[in-house]
C-alpha cells in the first residue's frame, strides 16, 4: 500500500508539469522537488508510445528513498491525493539496507475523459517498479542514467574517439 501510495503520488504530482499545464488544486510539484532531496541522483519524465507518463527517478539507495517518501514535498502531496489517510508504517522493509543505487519507475496511464466539461483525467492504472543498476552495458556520447550513478564494467565511449578510430 504504501509502494502504491508513492506511485499514485509521484504521477499525480508529475502529470501537471509533464503536460506544460498549472498543477490542479495547488497539488505539490513533486518532480520539482526531487531533484533536490538529499540522494536523489537525477530524475526524468517521458511519455510511452502506449500512453503511460513515466517518471524515472534514481536514488543512492533505500536510505535516500525513504528519506524522500518521509520529505515534506512528498508527504503534502500523500495527502493531497488521499486525503484523511494515515500512512505509519515504514516503507519498503523487505529492500535491504545496502540495497545500492535504485531506479523508480512510476507509470500513469490515464482513462479518456467522459466528455466535455468533464474533470480532469483519472487515473485508470499507476505502477511503480524499482531496479537496481546491473554491470556492463555501453554508452557512446552518454547514457540514460545520471552521471552520478556508478554502473561497474559500463564502457563509455567518447564519439570524437570513435570517429578518429574509424579514419
Amino acid at each position: 500500500m504504501i509502494v502504491t501510495s508513492l506511485v499514485l503520488v509521484l504521477g499525480c504530482a508529475w502529470l501537471s508539469p509533464a503536460f506544460a499545464q498549472a498543477p490542479t488544486g495547488g497539488f505539490p510539484n513533486v518532480v520539482g522537488a526531487l531533484p533536490t532531496s538529499p540522494g536523489v541522483l537525477g530524475v526524468e519524465t517521458g511519455q510511452t508510445a502506449s500512453g503511460r507518463q513515466v517518471i524515472f527517478a534514481w536514488f543512492e539507495g533505500k536510505k535516500a528513498l525513504v528519506e524522500w517518501y518521509h520529505s515534506e514535498a512528498h508527504q503534502n502531496a500523500m495527502r493531497r491525493v488521499f486525503p484523511g489517510q494515515t500512512f505509519d508504517r515504514q516503507p519498503l522493509p523487505d529492500l535491504a539496507e545496502d540495497s545500492g543505487p535504485i531506479l523508480t519507475i512510476v507509470s500513469v496511464k490515464f482513462a479518456d475523459p467522459a466528455g466535455p466539461g468533464a474533470p480532469s483525467r483519472t487515473i485508470a492504472s499507476i505502477g511503480i517498479e524499482l531496479y537496481g543498476p546491473l554491470p556492463g552495458g555501453i554508452a557512446d556520447g552518454g547514457r540514460f542514467a545520471p552521471p552520478a550513478l556508478a554502473v561497474r564494467g559500463l564502457r563509455e565511449i567518447d564519439p570524437e574517439t570513435a570517429r578518429r578510430a574509424d579514419r
